[in-house]
């Protein structure tokens, strides 16, 4: 096995689970004893912010812009934050807004990333069959590898 340096997607949303998916990732990065560093990218997803119609006379400003940003922000990405620099690994934080698995597919695809690690929820088969899972979407249409963090 070559042992380059490695550009690794790990998806974070703030639950137990993609805590967990950052913890691997980072262990991941961490492994590569490579005079090249790994380099990781933890994307948040957020929903599509709601459009505005013209009844609407002061739309909602998105959450990233909203008083609250800057907190929750820290929360969410709190984990793989303090991963990444306690094992001194490159990190990029990216928000994007829209459907979770097309946007981490895509950027996979655009930055040319090794590997997708993602937490899996453990909803139950109902909710799986009506809703879909994340993590099964991005298996099925990265063209990397993906990683499944079992919580």
């Amino acid at each position: 096995m070559l042992n380059l340096r490695k550009k690794i997607l790990v998806a974070i949303d703030g639950s137990p689970q993609s805590d967990k998916a950052a913890e691997e990732a980072i262990r991941m990065a961490a492994g590569n004893q490579s005079q090249f560093k790994s380099r990781i990218y933890a994307m948040l997803v957020l929903p599509n912010a709601p459009t505005s119609t013209y009844t609407d006379f002061v739309p909602t400003a998105p959450v990233t812009e909203s008083e609250k940003w800057d907190e929750l922000r820290r929360r969410i990405f709190y984990v793989v934050e303090k991963c990444a620099l306690e094992n001194d690994i490159p990190l990029e934080m990216i928000v994007e807004y829209g459907e979770p698995a097309e946007k981490l597919i895509e950027f996979a695809k655009r930055e040319q990333v090794d590997v997708i690690v993602i937490g899996s929820s453990g909803k139950g088969f109902i909710q799986r069959r009506l809703k879909g899972s994340v993590s099964h979407r991005v298996s099925g249409g990265a063209h990397c590898s993906v990683y499944i963090v079992r919580g």
